[in-house]
């Protein structure tokens, strides 16, 4: 974690102190950085990380979420407009790069930025100056760029909806954030954080069985969920929070609940043989498992406490290996 209070940056598992020290390395350079990485994990905290630590940390840090933007304001907002550029522009009015000016701007969502307004980015990046919606002269602007996926761009540029030169000149220094369920280590950090924040008087503590259904859970909201859930457990409980505190999908369901969550047929079917029974199973368990892990067949021979070797095999003896 930061030495710097104000940015609470988590960071204990092996994954997560690799991308700090990668981060310490190149903080102090210019070079744009992408973050890549599922919603919830982090990315704009992380942001914020290299921006504090760099030699632009006592000018602005403008975060910017392109998602919510709406597309006809988009360039006015980050580019600024003069007065009379368009018929509700009764003002000159700054954009979001000329506030950033000799810091930093957090571009988030950038796969989701108009095809039709990449290249003036680009020339912004490129020519490191603006020009305003309806301006006539350029200005001038030192910026450092970080900006932030949820998916890879690679896909977007060979889809024609975003452009390759683009994606180069931001692409200088990625930095993949691994999902909350592929750094466990990190969970009771995060969460004890996150108890320290929102129940600071309450001295509440995690049971181990309640820690161990935490450790198990998937986290498709990644520290974006865990943090919202620690929020409301803190807000009820008292002392020791155990598992009946915690949402109904983190407790461990009873193993007959589980067979009938995963499969209905088998148990109403008279005509299936015992193995074709076992088999629909399994099946129905592997897909059960692999949609609670959002794909990630590691976490979901995990769930099903199963090598994944086996578990490989199992795809293979059921022709899921696409699934």
């Amino acid at each position: 974690m930061s030495n710097d209070p104000k940015l609470k940056l988590i960071a204990h598992s092996e994954s997560m102190c690799d991308i700090l020290r990668r981060i310490d390395m190149i903080s102090d350079s210019d070079s744009s950085v992408l973050l890549i990485g599922e919603t919830g994990v982090g990315k704009e905290m992380v942001a914020e990380y290299i921006h504090r630590s760099s030699k632009r940390a006592d000018k602005p840090f403008v975060k910017v979420g392109l998602a919510a933007l709406p597309p006809d304001l988009l360039e006015s907002e980050l580019f600024g407009h003069e007065r009379g550029a368009f018929t509700s522009a009764s003002n000159e009015k700054k954009g979001l790069f000329e506030l950033a000016n000799n810091g930093s701007i957090f571009l988030d969502d950038i796969d989701d930025f108009p095809i039709n307004l990449q290249s003036k980015l680009l020339r912004v990046l490129e020519s490191s100056e603006l020009m305003r919606v309806g301006g006539m002269k350029p200005i001038p602007i030192d910026v450092r760029l970080i900006t932030a996926a949820k998916i890879d761009l690679r896909e977007l540029c060979d889809q024609g909806r975003f452009r390759s030169d683009l994606y180069y000149r931001i692409n200088v220094v990625p930095v993949i954030i691994p999902p909350l369920r592929e750094r466990p280590d990190d969970i009771p950090q995060l969460i004890q954080h996150f108890l320290d924040r929102f129940a600071p008087n309450k001295k509440l503590q995690i049971s181990k069985s309640a820690m161990g259904a935490l450790l198990r859970y998937s986290w498709p909201g990644n520290i974006r969920e865990l943090r919202n859930i620690i929020q409301r457990i803190s807000l009820f409980a008292n002392g020791e929070i155990n598992e009946s505190d915690l949402p109904e999908e983190m407790k461990p369901d009873n193993p007959l609940e589980t067979l009938l969550k995963a499969c209905n047929r088998c148990f109403n079917e008279d005509d299936m043989t015992f193995d074709q029974v076992v088999n629909c199973l399994e099946v129905n368990l592997i897909r059960r498992a692999l949609q609670q892990a959002k794909g990630n067949r590691s976490e979901a021979a995990r769930q099903l406490k199963m090598s994944l070797s086996t578990f490989r095999d199992k795809l293979k003896k059921y022709n899921l290996e696409q699934t």
